[in-house]
């Protein structure tokens, strides 16, 4: 069974909030990567990382796949190779200049992307299953809280009000 972290001072210090939020970001982390390796234990979390940046902003220039990975575009190129090589994305011709090339996610990329993505959540529903509906909702308030502070659009504009 899992310890609970010791709390430091007040529920809102600083120090405990961020030791908090590292301990759940190393258990997502973990079932991030379990959920992977059960779909393909040949891709890495960062090639999965480009792989949900296509299927959620579709085919994309080089440079672009840079720049959203944060990454550098030699690094986003042999990212690329590999997974052009494991047919999981495709490289085209840019429509609008031919010497650019748009990289996509073939078939059997948009498969993995969905089955990695349908085990992640399962877990995930199995573990947030085991804690209690206040806890719950108090979750869904921080994280929603969080993710806005950290610069991400929350979908639904209720998880405040929960």
């Amino acid at each position: 069974m899992a310890r609970a972290l010791p709390a430091r001072e007040a529920p809102d210090d600083v120090d405990a909030v961020t030791d908090a939020v590292l301990a759940a970001s190393r258990l997502l982390v973990a079932v991030s990567a379990r959920s992977i390796a059960a779909v393909d234990d040949t891709i890495t979390i960062p090639q999965f990382r480009l792989l949900v940046v296509l299927d959620s902003e579709g085919p994309q220039k080089l440079a672009s796949v840079a720049q959203a990975l944060g990454v550098n575009p030699s690094t986003a190129t042999r990212m690329v190779d590999r997974l052009v090589a494991a047919g999981l994305i495709d490289r085209q011709p840019n429509p609008t200049s031919r010497r650019e090339l748009v990289v996509g996610l073939t078939r059997r990329g948009r498969t993995v992307v969905s089955n990695v993505t349908k085990r992640r959540r399962a877990q995930i529903e199995q573990i947030v299953g085991q804690m209690s509906p206040t806890s719950r909702r108090g979750l869904v308030r921080a994280l929603s809280a969080f993710a806005v502070a950290g610069g991400e659009s929350v979908d639904n504009a209720e998880v405040f009000w929960v």
